[in-house]
C-alpha cells in the first residue's frame, strides 16, 4: 500500500489529484461547506435518518417490528465494531495520509496524524447504511447513498486516498452483513421482550388508541354504553 501511495502515476493517487483538485478550483465558501459536511454533517444525518427509520417502524408497527428495531439497535453496533476492527488495520499497514508523501493538496481539514488506511468515516457510515438496508430497504438505499457522498467527502477534503474510502466501504459492508444473523438472532428475542413490557413497549410499536382508551376509564366510572342504557332503564 505504502508503494501505491508513492507513485504518481497510478490510478488510486490520480483520482484523488482529481477530486481533490475540485475543491481547488470550489469558492472558499463551498469548501467550507463541504468541510462541514463531510467531517460531521453526513454523520449528522446518518443518525437522524436511523431515529426517522425507528419513528416509522414504530408508528407502523406489524408483527415484523421487533425484527426491524432489533436491526436498527444492529446498525450502530456494527458500526462501532467495525471501527475496533479497523484499529489493528491501521496499525498493520500502517499507511500515512495523502498529504505526507504528496505535494500540492488542498487540505481541507487540519491536524489528521493518524494513519490513513481505512477511513473512519467512510467505514461507520456504509456499516450504518447497510444495516439500515436490513431494517428496511427504503431507509437502506439512502443510508448507503450517504456513504457514498461520505466517501467522495474525504477524498475532497485531501484526507484520505480512494482505496482507504473503499476499503472503509468493504470493512463497514463485510461487518453489517456477516455478523447480522447472530447479532439478529441475539437482539431480536430482547427486543420482543421490551415489545412486551407495558412501560418499555412504546419504543418497538406506537401504543393503540384502543389501549389508551382503556387506560383513560377510572375505576368506577360509567362507560359511554352503561350510561346510555341506565337513562333508556330510567
Amino acid at each position: 500500500m505504502a508503494v501505491l501511495a508513492e507513485s504518481g502515476s497510478n490510478p488510486d493517487v490520480e483520482l484523488l489529484y482529481d477530486l481533490n483538485g475540485l475543491a481547488k478550483d470550489a469558492p472558499h465558501w463551498f469548501d467550507r461547506v463541504m468541510e462541514f459536511v463531510g467531517e460531521y454533517g453526513l454523520l449528522l444525518a446518518m443518525v437522524l435518518l436511523v431515529l426517522w427509520c425507528w419513528w416509522s417502524v414504530r408508528r407502523r408497527g406489524g408483527e415484523d417490528a421487533a425484527s426491524s428495531v432489533a436491526a436498527l439497535v444492529w446498525a450502530p453496533l456494527a458500526a462501532g465494531i467495525a471501527v475496533l476492527i479497523n484499529v489493528p488495520i491501521r496499525g498493520f499497514v500502517e499507511r500515512p495520509r495523502p498529504f505526507v508523501d504528496h505535494q500540492g493538496l488542498d487540505v481541507l481539514v487540519s491536524g489528521k496524524t493518524d494513519f490513513s488506511f481505512v477511513s473512519d468515516h467512510a467505514t461507520i457510515t456504509m456499516a450504518l447504511g447497510v444495516g439500515l438496508f436490513v431494517a428496511n430497504r427504503r431507509f437502506g438505499i439512502a443510508g448507503i447513498g450517504l456513504a457514498l457522498l461520505e466517501g467522495f467527502c474525504r477524498v475532497y477534503m485531501g484526507v484520505h486516498y480512494p482505496t482507504d474510502v473503499v476499503g472503509g466501504f468493504a470493512l463497514g459492508t463485510a461487518v453489517a452483513l456477516l455478523l447480522s444473523p447472530p447479532a439478529m438472532a441475539l437482539l431480536t428475542p430482547l427486543i420482543r421482550a421490551v415489545e412486551r413490557s407495558p412501560r418499555a413497549g412504546w419504543l418497538v410499536r406506537r401504543r393503540s388508541a384502543g389501549g389508551a382508551s382503556e387506560e383513560a376509564v377510572l375505576p368506577g366510572a360509567r362507560t359511554p354504553v352503561e350510561s346510555k342504557e341506565r337513562d333508556l332503564a330510567a
